[in-house]
């Protein structure tokens, strides 16, 4: 996904006055470093519907990763009514994922691609809100998301914490369910196996966050983009699913009730630029009275 090499966007009329210099505006801010193409590594969980014997199959994947973010030239205009026009930058990306251990017709098979965008977006007034990122993006699967929250620099290393893969029923995460499929030393047709497993282990499914904490670098500096499609600190977000995901009387297929996203964006020591990003994603997925957590992670470089 590659933008026209003469597309900016000009606002084509202004009755506010002078759009403001770019250098004049919070600009790309925190999402700077993430321009350009970064490739990877990681791994994906997800518990998928099953029908029959089992409501669930665990599918774990060790993944191939490209992340492609291209700069949006200009100033993206928003024009408001209780507030005045405001002025966003931001970057389009295009992400795609494969499964590194399963090979179809000479190629990985491909997990996951995503078209998306970054946004950087000033403090407001009316809404009062601090400034904010915000990820927006179109899964083929049928669910759209958008998903913001703030960001944050610090000296040294991320503080990665862990994640669970364990179930809960709807609405109430203190009752989590523990399936066999959690368990690598426990048979079951419901889960990955053979050559599917290679390279996934049983620290992995205790913690996915594990893949990232234990792949360490001489970080001198981070930048935080915490992302979630619950309103926080920040009024809106949301996801929003087809038809086939949501259901009706019968209860969902899998419905995408949930998204929340960190990213960690890296100066490795002996780097002057931003050139390593770690990410932890988690998804509840609902069906069956059970929310399913549908967890990616991966550590991406760059040149």
């Amino acid at each position: 996904m590659e933008l026209a090499a003469n597309f900016a966007f000009q606002p084509l009329f202004n009755d506010e006055g002078t759009p403001p210099a770019i250098s004049s505006t919070v600009g790309l801010g925190p999402l700077a470093g993430l321009a350009g193409t970064w490739t990877g590594q990681g791994f994906n969980a997800i518990w998928r519907p099953h029908r029959g014997a089992s409501d669930r199959f665990l599918e774990l994947n060790v993944t191939n990763e490209q992340l492609d973010l291209q700069v949006i030239n200009g100033l993206i205009p928003n024009r408001g009514f209780v507030q005045g026009q405001i002025f966003m930058s931001g970057l389009t990306y295009l992400q795609q994922i494969s499964d590194a251990n399963v090979i179809v017709d000479g190629a990985q098979a491909g997990l996951h691609i995503e078209p998306g965008v970054w946004i950087h977006v000033p403090p407001l007034t009316d809404p009062k809100e601090p400034s904010a990122v915000t990820r927006m993006a179109s899964i083929p699967h049928g669910t759209t998301i958008l998903i913001q929250g703030t960001a944050t620099t610090t000296a040294g290393g991320p503080s990665i914490p862990s994640v669970s893969l364990t179930p809960f029923f709807i609405g109430d995460r203190n009752n989590t369910i523990d399936f066999d499929e959690q368990h690598l030393n426990r048979p079951t047709p419901f889960r990955t196996s053979g050559p599917g497993l290679t390279g996934i282990t049983q620290a992995m499914l205790n913690n996915p966050n594990s893949v990232l904490t234990s792949n360490t670098a001489n970080v001198t500096a981070t930048t935080r983009l915490h992302v979630s499609t619950t309103p926080g600190n920040i009024v809106g977000g949301g996801a929003s699913n087809m038809a086939f995901l949501v259901g009706t009387n019968d209860g969902p297929n899998a419905d995408a009730a949930h998204v929340v996203a960190t990213f960690w964006l890296q100066k490795v020591a002996g780097d002057t630029e931003f050139k390593r990003l770690q990410y932890s994603q988690t998804v509840l997925l609902n069906f069956n009275g059970i929310s399913w957590p549908h967890i990616t992670v991966a550590t991406l470089t760059k040149p």
